[in-house]
């Protein structure tokens, strides 16, 4: 176990923010699963740029590599304008 105050706090820092990044991750998963899953054109296009937004934010945090984000994003949107 740690002995030093910082090193204590970092300790606490690190699991805060573990917890909140596995929340956000976990909560942009299934809004990914729900916009695969959506048959309709006009629901799939009112959420893919909350979906994108949510992928962007993972990415600046670094929770997701950006290239996945960008990835996910292009294979999101191929898939909202196959809609019919």
């Amino acid at each position: 176990m740690a002995n030093h105050k910082s090193s204590l706090k970092r300790i606490r820092q690190t699991a805060t923010k573990t917890l909140r990044n596995k929340y956000q991750h976990k909560t942009t998963r299934n809004a990914v699963r729900d916009l695969r899953n959506t048959t309709e054109k006009k629901v799939a296009v009112e959420m893919l740029p909350k979906v994108a937004s949510m992928l962007d934010k993972l990415a600046k945090r670094n929770v997701i590599h950006k290239n996945k984000a960008g990835n996910l994003k292009s294979k999101l949107t191929k898939f909202v304008t196959t809609l019919k």
